[in-house]
């Protein structure tokens, strides 16, 4: 392992951490800005899928045992939602080394995984709290400033790193 890798990871990692906590101080925004996805697709990009497949298993969980967010059972469905972002983005960025075809790959390969265990929780298991209607409709509806944003802001900061990364 590279140390800049560890560094990178390390702070990204506590990215995730300040980033729900804040808006979650503000009420449901968390919700809409999606605050723990930037840290994920940012580490797979910028550090590899391995990686952002650490963070994205390990920022669901502590942030749970932090904050309290995101409760049970949507923590079951973030643990794998954010584990794939951070896998596809950095598969996909290796791949083709385009952030934005990376981000909308990952996305829609997250919500598909999301939507899965939504369903599984919901008829399988019978967690009758978490319906996977509701749970598409709210990571894509109601995500929706928050997709915005990091398709926005994830390719200019990435692009940054990258570049002062090769330095």
């Amino acid at each position: 392992m590279k140390t800049k890798n560890l560094v990178y990871s390390a702070l990204l990692l506590s990215l995730g951490i300040i980033l729900p906590s804040l808006t979650h101080t503000l009420g449901p925004l968390g919700t809409v800005v999606l605050p723990m996805h930037i840290p994920v697709f940012l580490s797979g990009i910028i550090i590899g899928p391995m990686y952002g497949a650490c963070i994205g298993l390990m920022l669901p969980l502590l942030n749970h045992f932090i904050l309290g967010m995101p409760p049970i059972p949507m923590l079951y469905i973030m643990i794998f939602e954010l584990l794939t972002y951070g896998i596809i983005s950095g598969l996909v960025f290796r791949k083709t080394n385009n952030v934005l075809i990376s981000l909308l790959v990952s996305m829609i390969s997250g919500r598909i995984v999301g939507a899965l265990i939504a369903f599984i929780l919901f008829y399988i298991l019978g967690l009758s709290k978490i319906s996977p209607v509701f749970w598409i409709y709210g990571s894509i509806i109601t995500g929706l400033p928050g997709i915005i944003i990091q398709l926005i802001l994830i390719p200019i900061i990435s692009n940054v790193i990258i570049k002062n990364k090769a330095k």
